[in-house]
């Protein structure tokens, strides 16, 4: 078995946690069902919202200190840092959703957390 380090630098990389070459995306959030590469199965594995929480908790960590030195170094009109903030954390959020998704599915089956319900269907 991988190591977790392995594991999550294949989750931030957006490879397959299993062999670490096939891409997990097969469109901008859609997982492929299997590795392309070896095979290894992604479909029982449910990430929900860990990655949106996680993309709105590292970007938050990002973005707050940037418009809080802003803030006190320029002192730009509320409106004007709108302009400029807004789309900011929207790009930053969209970029780390699927990195935050794959590390979030790499934890899942590093430690074989498949959903249960999707198994008992497959029986």
């Amino acid at each position: 078995m991988r190591s977790i380090t392995a594991v999550l630098l294949s989750g931030l990389l957006k490879k397959c946690p299993h062999c670490g070459k096939g891409n997990l995306y097969s469109k901008y959030l859609k997982f492929y069902s299997h590795c392309p590469i070896c095979g290894e199965e992604f479909h029982s594995y449910r990430t929900d919202d860990f990655g949106p929480w996680l993309s709105i908790i590292i970007s938050g960590h990002i973005i707050v200190p940037l418009v809080l030195s802003m803030e006190q170094n320029f002192k730009i009109d509320l409106w004007i840092q709108a302009l400029i903030w807004i789309p900011i954390t929207i790009a930053v959020v969209l970029f780390l959703l699927p990195i935050s998704k794959s590390i979030c599915l790499s934890i899942l089956w590093r430690l074989k957390m498949k959903d249960a319900e999707i198994n008992k269907n497959n029986s």
